[in-house]
Parts: structure tokens; C-alpha cells; sequence
């Protein structure tokens, strides 16, 4: 009891630091917690546009402190030390931002989003007003914006050209943890491999993997495309992130500061997705330099490969929302996905 009273009584002299409680001081800052960095996107974005911005709204009255690299906290860490009032605002996966409650698991879900022009269009619009109110309801956070780290994954491999599942049928595809990436990568075919991302590169070489399935800039960086020479552009799984802050934290904040909080979070938005357009962009131009061949499916073939996203949409179901997934479907003209998804019962 003693432990827990201490804990509390530092996390309120925390807030009365940070937020100037009674001192004599107006300015308030607000730390930020992230594992983006400068030279990508989430971090070029917060010191090109969430910073100035702050700061220009609010006259100095609000500043924002950014930590980057996780050098204050991990993604699942940072929403837990925004709920003890150690931080104030924080970034992470959509997938991440899963710990703390299902409102942001839509963006997860294989083919919701058919490109990144939709995905951007989507995200930033009704769907991230609807979830991110939800959220705030139920998760202790409110998310401001939702927006790309690196667009979608697509898949590498080392051994054969791959147009449709068919074709990665027996291949060892490295998957993460995550339930969903499992499921798809057994659906297509492939044999599921859980790998570190650290060795991925080795395991790539040496054969104990094949195959990869990551958002292409991280592909770019982690040099695959040295190895793996077959690439495939198929989308699906969207590389969903968020910032977001403590909502007790943010009804301390009066009117016209939430309002600053949410304007320069929007500037923010809108500049990170247009850096990570250009990220992506530079990474697929960089690897079809140095592979055998970069496949389009037709849309014929896509048709294949959403089939195989169907079990995980069933598996997630009670997730989502299926009336708001539907209509983000019908929005992208994606009426047969619409179709097959309701006759197998995940809408």
C-alpha cells in the first residue's frame, strides 16, 4: 500500500512539474515519447511540424518536448507511462496501441485499405474521428491522428518470381508474432517461419528463411533486396501508426490549449504522411535497381490474394465495426472483397 501510495504521489508532483501546477509559470510541457528518430518520417514530422506548431499557436505557451529512439520508452511502455502522467503525448503502431484496447484494430486488418492514396484519405477522415473517439472512451488515451510508417508490407523473396499464392506454396516465409501476418502467410501457402528482425537478413542468406513480408522502407534499410531479388507487390497489411495523449492529462488542459494540442497534431498528420509517401516512393526505387524482377498483380490476381485475407478478418472478428469496414471497403470500388467477406461471415 505504501509502494502504491509513493507511486501516485510522484506521478501527481510529475503533472504539477510538467503542467505548472501551482507555480507561477504559464508555459506548459509536454513530453513526448517515441521510437521514430530524425532522418524518418515520424521524427522529421515532429520536429518539421508538431514543434513549430506548438509553439506558433501558443505563443510558447506550450512546448513540446520529443524523446526519440525510445530512449524515454518502448511503444506499449510510452501508453503506460502516459496513463502514470510521466509523459504527456506518445506514438506507436496501431498494432501496439492493441495493449490498451481494440479501437484502432480496424486499421489492422488485411486489404481494408487497397493503397496508400485510400489508406491516407481514409485515415486521416471519418474512420481515425470514429475510432479515435472510441478510443479515447475506452482505452485512457485520445489519438489525434492516424497515419503511415512506411506504407504497406510487401513481400521478398530469395527463391522463384511470385504472381499468386500458388507460387509461394513450400516457401519458408519468416512471420512475426502477430497473429494475423501468421494466418495470412499459412493461408497463401507459404510456411510460416517466426524470425527476429535482427537476423533476418542472415536468416535470408543462409536459407533458413525465404521470404519476407515488411513495409518497404524497412526492407530498404535492412538491405534484403541484397538477397532477396523476387519482389511482389500485393499491399494488405498497412503499416498503421498513431499519436496520442492521456485523456486525463488532456482535460487538465483548458479549451483554447486543446485546441493548440489538436492543430499542431493535425499539421503533424499531414506532414508525416507526406514524408512517408516519398519514403516509400525513394525505398521501391532504390530496390528495383538491385532485384530480378518488382510484379504488379492484376487485379484478377489481387482477387486471389485478399482471398487468403478472409480467416484473419473471421479471426478479428468483435474487433471492429463491420458497418464502418464496409464502408471503407465500398468507398475503394472493392464490392467483391465486400462480397466474399460477408458470404464468409466477417461482415
Amino acid at each position: 500500500m505504501k509502494k502504491y501510495m509513493s507511486l501516485k504521489m510522484l506521478a501527481a508532483a510529475t503533472l504539477m512539474t510538467v503542467f505548472g501546477v501551482g507555480t507561477a509559470h504559464a508555459e506548459k510541457v509536454l513530453k513526448l515519447g517515441t521510437v521514430g528518430r530524425l532522418g524518418m518520417p515520424i521524427g522529421d514530422a515532429i520536429d518539421q511540424a508538431l514543434l513549430p506548431k506548438a509553439a506558433e499557436l501558443s505563443g510558447g505557451k506550450i512546448t513540446v518536448e520529443p524523446h526519440y529512439r525510445g530512449s524515454l520508452c518502448g511503444e506499449q511502455k510510452c501508453g503506460e507511462q502516459a496513463n502514470q502522467g510521466l509523459l504527456q503525448l506518445w506514438t506507436s503502431s496501431t498494432a501496439n496501441f492493441g495493449n490498451f484496447g481494440t479501437a484502432l484494430s480496424i486499421f489492422d486488418l488485411p486489404y481494408i485499405f487497397k493503397d496508400i492514396e485510400s489508406a491516407d484519405k481514409i485515415s486521416e477522415s471519418w474512420m481515425s474521428d470514429a475510432q479515435c473517439k472510441e478510443a479515447a472512451e475506452t482505452t485512457g488515451h485520445i489519438c489525434f491522428v492516424v497515419y503511415s510508417s512506411g506504407g504497406f508490407r510487401e513481400m521478398g523473396n530469395t527463391v522463384r518470381p511470385v504472381h499468386v499464392p500458388d507460387d509461394i506454396k513450400g516457401i519458408k516465409w519468416r512471420v512475426t508474432k502477430s497473429p494475423i501476418e501468421y494466418t495470412l502467410i499459412k493461408n497463401w501457402g507459404a510456411v510460416p517461419v517466426p524470425y527476429d528482425w535482427t537476423q533476418l537478413y542472415q536468416g535470408l542468406q543462409t536459407g533458413v528463411v525465404e521470404g519476407q513480408y515488411v513495409a518497404i522502407p524497412w526492407q530498404h534499410i535492412a538491405k534484403l533486396h541484397e538477397v532477396a531479388k523476387y519482389y511482389t507487390k500485393i499491399g494488405g497489411s498497412w503499416s498503421g501508426n498513431q499519436i496520442s495523449m492521456d485523456v486525463s492529462q488532456y482535460n487538465q488542459l483548458s479549451s483554447e490549449e486543446q485546441e493548440w494540442v489538436q492543430a499542431a497534431t493535425k499539421e503533424f498528420g499531414n506532414t508525416v504522411r507526406e514524408l512517408d509517401q516519398k519514403w516509400v516512393e525513394d525505398g521501391i526505387a532504390a530496390i528495383k535497381q538491385d532485384i530480378k524482377e518488382w510484379y504488379i498483380p492484376t487485379e484478377e490476381e489481387m482477387g486471389l490474394w485478399r482471398q487468403g485475407a478472409v480467416a484473419a478478418w473471421k479471426n478479428a472478428k468483435g474487433t471492429y465495426d463491420p458497418a464502418l469496414a464496409e464502408r471503407a471497403l465500398a468507398e475503394q470500388g472493392l464490392d467483391d472483397f465486400i462480397a466474399t467477406l460477408k458470404t464468409a461471415g466477417a461482415l
